[in-house]
């Protein structure tokens, strides 16, 4: 047998398991990012099991296959976009009267709603950027001992 059928052969179950697997624990990861606000969980735990999912796939399918489904390009994109939003919503409720970080003033009529939307963007922003610095370190160290 070719060595490269026989690696493939020895991977199968793996693939076909993590085929199923994977959609799992990224549906749960968004479980969790958006259960945070009403209990256990939020943006860093959501984030880390995010980039298990992604990070899985590169273990199983390859360091290239997982560049072609999270570009490294995007993943750089990624982490700036989530602490521009964690820091965009305490800049924004600095200019909106309150204190950095203080959620009341986004909404003027029900601070309660002003809360839940702040909390909701900051996990959010911090999400985001776990997410795409965990698979950066993954591609990093990944990449260093793959050559």
């Amino acid at each position: 047998m070719e060595p490269k059928y026989q690696l493939m052969h020895q991977k199968i179950i793996l693939r076909v398991v993590s085929k199923y697997f994977i959609p799992m624990i990224l549906l749960f990861g968004l479980y969790v990012q958006f259960h945070g606000d009403f209990g256990p969980g939020g943006g860093f735990q959501a984030g880390v099991i995010f980039a298990a999912g992604f990070i899985l796939y590169g273990l199983i399918f390859g360091l290239g296959a997982m560049r072609k489904m999270a570009p490294p390009r995007v993943i750089e994109i990624g982490c700036a976009v989530g602490l521009l939003l964690y820091a965009g919503v305490g800049i924004a409720s600095m200019f909106l009267g309150g204190n950095y970080l203080d959620y009341d003033v986004l909404n003027s009529h029900s601070p309660a709603h002003g809360q839940h939307i702040g909390i909701l963007l900051i996990e959010a922003g911090v999400g985001i950027t776990v997410t795409c610095t965990m698979i950066a370190i993954f591609d990093a160290m990944a990449g260093r001992f793959s050559r």
